[in-house]
Order: structure tokens, then sequence, then C-alpha cells
């Protein structure tokens, strides 16, 4: 597949800023509010963490053409994201450098025929595994910027702010953006 080397350098461009931010939380700064209502950077951390897992899972069933879910449960995922949001700086960063690695790996080993056909997430509807790609970039510079760490929409490089996103993902990216900034695909950001 002719995306996958794009996607992937972006991915691993956007996984290396975020690790750089990561590497200067001390432990009060996991524990401090994000940008997102009810969670601490811990859990949008640990939440990346274990999304690399959930997406990793569906590069292997991708691969083998084994039917693998992402998570067991929307309620173990949040289980999950819970217990690791209290950890230290350290061992939040290994989580998110190891599943960003395990990440990098499995799909380095999808072969070309395994992106087309359709994987699917908890109850979402399915779409084409080359989309686990796009999706785990998306994660990563959107909760890059969750994290308030001074890492905004404006930092993210034209080729992620400009691409052309299906939904749910291109109203997430529209949410991060100051109010009144054009949206990429057209209209008002929210």
């Amino acid at each position: 597949m002719d995306a996958v080397p794009d996607l992937m350098s972006q991915i691993d461009e956007a996984t290396s800023r975020l690790l750089g931010t990561v590497k200067g939380f001390s432990d009060d700064d996991v524990r401090a509010p994000s940008r997102l209502p009810g969670w601490t950077r811990g859990h949008v951390l640990t939440h990346l963490a274990r999304g690399a897992e959930a997406l990793t899972n569906l590069l292997h069933g991708a691969r083998t053409g084994e039917p693998t879910r992402a998570y067991a449960s929307q309620e173990a995922r949040n289980e999950a994201i819970e217990r690791g949001a209290d950890r230290s700086a350290e061992e939040l960063l290994a989580d998110v450098t190891a599943g960003a690695e395990k990440f990098r790996a499995a799909a380095q080993i999808v072969p070309d025929h395994a992106w087309p056909p359709q994987v699917q997430t908890l109850e979402y509807p399915g779409f084409p595994a080359l989309q686990l790609l796009v999706r785990r970039l998306v994660e990563v510079e959107l909760h890059h910027t969750d994290l308030g760490a001074g890492y905004g929409p404006d930092d993210w490089p034209a080729g992620f702010a400009g691409m052309d996103l299906d939904e749910p993902m291109r109203t997430q990216r529209a949410d991060r953006k100051p109010r009144g900034l054009p949206d990429v695909a057209g209209g008002a950001g929210p």
C-alpha cells in the first residue's frame, strides 16, 4: 500500500514529539489536569498506551485474518485507564513508549493485502485496516494537545492539519482548534 510508509513516518514523528514532551514531566506534572474533563495527564498517557495496544490487537487480526478485539469491553478499557492513571512519570513514559514500539512493530509486518479488509473496535462500525494508521496518528496528535503542555493545533504538521479525516476524527480535531479558525475540511471550528 502506497500510503503506509507516509503514515508510518508521520506516526513516528508525532510519537517522537509526544515522547519529548512526556520526558520532561515530573510526577506532579502527570497528576495535573489535562484539557480533557475529569482526566489528568496520567489518564491521557495511559489512554495512549492502552490505545496503542488496542490498535496493535487489530493489526494482528488484520495480518492473520483471525477475528481480534481491540478491547475486551468498554468497561475493561475504562478500568485499565483508571488503574494506570496514578503511576509515576517514569512508569507512564515507559508504558507509552512500549505501546508505541509494539504498534510500530505490528504495523511493519502487515502485508499489503491485509490493509483493505475491515476491522472493528468496540461497537463502532467496521473500517479498513489501513485506517488503524490514521487513527493512531490522530490519537497521538490530539492527545499530545490534550496534555496541555505547550503543544497545540499551531504545532501540528501541515500533513496532519490538512488531512482529510473521516468522522468522528474530523470533529475531534476541529474541537481542539481555537474557536473561529476554519476547519481543514471546510466550515468553522466549533
